[in-house]
């Protein structure tokens, strides 16, 4: 049995290190959908964090639950959506969007923007009122002063940002109902796996797994140094 799992495992390897025109298809749809998702999405709900914290008007605190109760919706229920939603007799049929990268962007943007904004404001509220006052009291403008802020939280806002990431690269559930999972097309690292051992083609969902592995393993090490770097040194 152990053998078995040392093949298997070689395998995957090998289909990595070959370049398998398959294995590397499914990895670009994957990692192309997912960061213009989270390119598209990062900066509007950057501004929507640091506005939530910074500014109190009537219906703040059901803004603030509104975006936590999205952050827990699953992914399916999203994907169902924006399926209704890009059908040919919903609200945005005429884009033909719906088993596109387009549609699952759509998706993926609406599953992430919950996690960065959440996370954001809570970096956001835990700086003192007085830097931003102190910000524009100096010249600085709107965006200069945010942008001041987000340099002082570089670490929480990383953290935020390769949460919402993991969240929408591993997601199932939107991108099979969106995407459709065609092979070249739309066919991502999640609904590969999930194909593959339905198949029983343990060796290629073995290897996409790695794929996600060493990704969580760099985007952890990045953060462990940008802590670091952001750690005062003691003389």
């Amino acid at each position: 049995m152990t053998e078995g799992w040392l093949a298997l495992i070689q395998q995957a390897f090998g289909l990595l290190f070959s370049l398998d025109p398959e294995v590397w298809s499914i990895i670009s749809v994957s990692f192309s959908v997912s960061f213009a998702a989270l390119l598209i999405t990062l900066v509007p709900s950057l501004i929507i964090g640091f506005v939530l914290a910074f500014s109190h008007f009537r219906g703040h605190w059901i803004a603030i639950n509104l975006v936590q109760t999205l952050q827990s919706v699953p992914t399916v229920v999203i994907g169902l959506l924006v399926y209704l939603l890009l059908t040919r007799n919903g609200a945005f049929g005429d884009l033909h969007w719906l088993f596109t990268q387009k549609g699952m962007i759509v998706g993926q943007m609406m599953i992430c923007a919950p996690v960065l904004v959440a996370m954001s404001h809570a970096a956001f509220t835990s700086v003192d009122r007085r830097a931003w006052e102190t910000c524009r009291t100096l010249g600085a403008s709107w965006l200069g002063a945010v942008w001041v802020i987000c340099r002082e939280l570089r670490v929480p806002l990383l953290m935020a940002v390769i949460a919402a990431f993991s969240r929408i690269v591993t997601e199932v559930g939107c991108s099979m109902m969106v995407g459709g999972n065609i092979a070249e097309v739309t066919r991502n690292i999640p609904t590969a796996i999930a194909l593959e051992t339905s198949k029983g083609d343990f060796a290629q969902a073995i290897a996409l797994g790695l794929v996600l592995l060493i990704l969580s393993l760099i985007l952890n090490f990045m953060l462990g140094a940008l802590r670091g770097a952001a750690q005062p040194r003691s003389h």
